[in-house]
């Protein structure tokens, strides 16, 4: 029998079970997510968190915790929250910029009035060294995104990573703009029964390799994310969660591996 993947996460949040699926996805998503892009917490610091609300103060490199990183993974827990509640919706630039607000709220990042929390750059940015959309075409670009993505008639995995792609080069946030990237990956899976998956901090750099190299060669992005889905799907497998529709979801799947543009 198949499990709507949606129903079951939302259930398993509200009967605050412990050790089961959404458990292990909120750890395993607040943790690397906020790893790749800088945070020292461990894994175990982040189920620490997350299960008693409180943080141990010994870290792996016996140095002192910042707490940005601790505010920024109680952030995501909650965002994920709000993910859940808000992923049968269609993707808006409401929903995106509140994904931010609530990530970088009470962060030091914050406090500052040109970062503009919860909204739209103020000041220009790069990514390692690629340039991203200016400041003043932010808007309309992301409108376009939206709404070129709002045309499709069905969204497969493929869609949604080349979405991923686009707002990232897009970069409408001062910083966050991963965090929140990763979280839209995660609810267009959701609303669209597909599997979704969690990048992984020790495959970061083929994750960035895959969105630096997209435009000339988008499979090592789209082999990056389906091997993040096989390991997803596995977990599902352990919980004997049956979320893949029939065979021709798993056929479309190797296709897309088999065709991708190489």
């Amino acid at each position: 029998m198949e499990t709507n993947l949606l129903d079951y996460l939302i259930e398993e949040k509200n009967m605050r079970l412990k050790g089961g699926l959404y458990h292990y996805t909120q750890i395993k998503f607040a943790y690397n997510t906020n790893r790749i892009e800088g945070s020292r917490l461990t894994e175990d610091e982040t189920r620490y968190i997350f299960e008693t609300n409180t943080i141990s103060t010994k870290n792996e490199n016996n140095n002192t915790v910042n707490i940005d990183d601790i505010i920024e993974t109680v952030n995501h827990f909650s965002c994920f929250n709000y993910m859940l509640d808000t992923a049968k919706d269609n993707i808006t630039e409401s929903i995106i910029k509140e994904y931010h607000r609530q990530l970088k709220q009470g962060t030091s990042d914050s406090q500052k009035e040109w970062f503009n929390v919860g909204d739209y750059k103020t000041r220009e940015n790069i990514v390692g060294d690629i340039e991203t959309t200016p400041v003043s075409k932010v808007k309309g670009e992301i409108k376009k995104l939206l709404s070129d993505y709002s045309k499709k008639d069905t969204i497969n995995i493929n869609d949604i990573i080349d979405f991923h792609y686009h707002f990232e080069k897009i970069h409408p946030f001062q910083d966050g703009n991963g965090r929140v990237g990763r979280l839209i990956i995660f609810k267009e899976c959701l609303k669209n029964k597909i599997v979704p998956f969690i990048i992984q901090d020790e495959n970061k750099q083929y994750y960035y390799r895959g969105l630096k190299e997209y435009k000339k060669i988008n499979g090592f992005l789209i082999d990056t994310c389906l091997h993040e889905q096989d390991i997803y799907k596995e977990k599902l497998a352990y919980f004997k969660i049956n979320c893949i529709k029939n065979k021709t979801e798993k056929n479309n799947t190797k296709k897309m591996r088999k065709n991708r543009k190489m």
